[in-house]
């Protein structure tokens, strides 16, 4: 995979921990950001000795610099693997979440943070998980065993359950799914994630957003349930179906921005661009 694949992303606050990386920290330690001068008897550091510091001290003390020191974060990515996350022309919305952590994976191994993840259906998957690696490959293998599962009917349930091993935890967590499910749910989930920062990928193919534009007879099938139907395609028909996906994204859009977290749509294709734009509009 070309480096072109890949995206930037920081998270807008400090960090803790105490492993180097990329990201802003709240610890102290060997890093470029000034904070303080100290007394050389308080932090006994030689090396950290400022001199023109030292002569301006009226007191005489010895003074070395204190500085916060960038750290690196765990990230994780919940994958929903329902049905419905097969559905997609040319590629499915699960083949999207490949194309995703694998740009994921390069990523992550060069700002230095680990990458695991977990993945849901009706309930979580266990045979999915992958615990958080710093790997150049980790990213790779997500993504085959993306493609090469098979899941069954989505619902909130399974990602409650997911979501239960990260919960109370720091770090960078997306979710990605299409959010085709009772979304009652999600509240609770949200609540759960209050210490790490969360980045919801909605993932939604064109032919979902954006029905026929002939009239007349139309097949459906519900990849969830399996229910199939027939329906009469018409200019009433097609504005309700505009008025339920509007309806959908502003049904997410509350529930995400009630606690500050902002989603980022997906449609057709994984834009790494897109997403590291994404990334410098919430750090600017």
């Amino acid at each position: 995979m070309s480096t072109s694949r890949e995206f930037h992303y920081r998270l807008p606050r400090r960090s803790g921990g105490w492993r180097p990386g990329s990201h802003p920290g709240s610890s102290l330690g060997a890093g470029q950001e000034f904070v303080s001068h100290v007394s050389l008897y308080d932090r006994p550091d030689p090396r950290r000795l400022d001199l023109r510091a030292s002569l301006r001290e009226v007191r005489g003390d010895w003074l070395v610099r204190v500085n916060r020191q960038r750290v690196s974060v765990p990230v994780h990515v919940i994958a929903d693997v329902s049905t419905s996350m097969s559905f997609g022309l040319p590629k499915s919305k699960l083949h999207i979440v490949a194309d995703f952590v694998t740009a994921l994976g390069h990523s992550a191994f060069r700002v230095g943070d680990a990458l695991g993840m977990f993945a849901f259906d009706a309930h979580e998957r266990p045979d999915l998980f992958v615990p958080a690696l710093l790997s150049r490959g980790v990213g790779d293998v997500m993504a085959s065993m993306l493609t090469n599962c098979t899941g069954a009917a989505g619902s909130g349930e399974g990602l409650e359950e997911a979501v239960l091993h990260l919960a109370g935890r720091p770090g960078l967590i997306f979710i990605a799914s299409d959010f085709h499910w009772p979304l009652d749910r999600l509240d609770g989930v949200l609540d759960l994630l209050t210490h790490a920062y969360v980045v919801p990928l909605v993932i939604w193919d064109p032919a979902e957003m954006q029905p026929p534009k002939r009239d007349g007879l139309m097949p459906l099938r519900d990849l969830e349930s399996g229910r199939r139907s027939t329906v009469w395609l018409r200019p009433g028909m097609r504005a309700r179906w505009h008025e339920a996906v509007q309806r959908r994204r502003a049904e997410l859009s509350a529930i995400f921005s009630a606690r500050g977290i902002r989603p980022f749509y997906i449609s057709g294709e994984f834009d790494n661009e897109a997403l590291s734009h994404y990334f410098f509009e919430v750090t600017a």
